[in-house]
């Protein structure tokens, strides 16, 4: 008859204490390597990595209209440009620079045929300045970093603010909320992800 061996107390006890070990440090092996592939994500694609160009490369690298919105205070074409219908959600940025500007949460149909938004997505990305030309007084909204011209601010939007930041599709570019880590706009993905308790709008 075959004795069966039984492990001892003690061998089963190494045996498990080895292999928790093995658990932790393959989790934080796992979130280690996440987190060096979010940073590289993040800082291949920051906006400090995004010099404003000359004004001989800025030539080449935007549309006639694009420059002529950007860098000589044109306006586009209202109800024919890219973002004045746009409601998907994710961040509008610099066309030039990737400074993020303004988020789909702000923004609004104001029925003027351009995207208009209540707020920019940090005070610290925009410039006011007064404008007036054309016999008026407005003011003038630029980007900070690009010093690009993006629009105007109004008064006549929504409550509790009532400002409508009126802005050229043709000055920015939008980034889907699926793209954000992607394109290394980490901070943002907090601002859409939905509160357990608030219900889907």
């Amino acid at each position: 008859m075959t004795r069966i061996e039984h492990p001892s107390s003690r061998s089963s006890h190494l045996t498990l204490i080895g292999g928790l070990i093995f658990a932790v440090v393959l989790v934080a092996g796992t979130v280690w390597w996440s987190y060096g592939q979010d940073k590289r994500v993040a800082e291949r694609t920051h906006p400090d990595e995004f010099p404003v160009p000359s004004v001989r490369k800025l030539k080449l690298q935007l549309s006639p209209e694009q420059y002529h919105v950007m860098r000589e205070n044109g306006t586009e074409t209202a109800f024919h440009n890219a973002y004045w219908d746009n409601h998907k959600p994710g961040i509008y940025v610099d066309l030039i620079t990737n400074e993020p500007l303004f988020s789909s949460i702000d923004k609004f149909d104001s029925g003027t045929g351009w995207p208009s938004f209540t707020k920019p997505i940090s005070p610290d990305h925009v410039v006011e300045k007064v404008d007036n030309s054309y016999g008026m007084v407005r003011t003038e909204v630029r980007a900070k970093k690009s010093d690009s011209h993006l629009g105007h601010l109004f008064d006549d939007g929504p409550p509790p603010s009532k400002l409508r930041y009126c802005v050229n599709s043709a000055a920015m570019r939008f980034v889907p909320v699926e793209k954000l880590k992607e394109e290394g706009f980490l901070e943002f993905i907090p601002l859409f992800r939905q509160p357990a308790n608030e219900p889907a709008k």
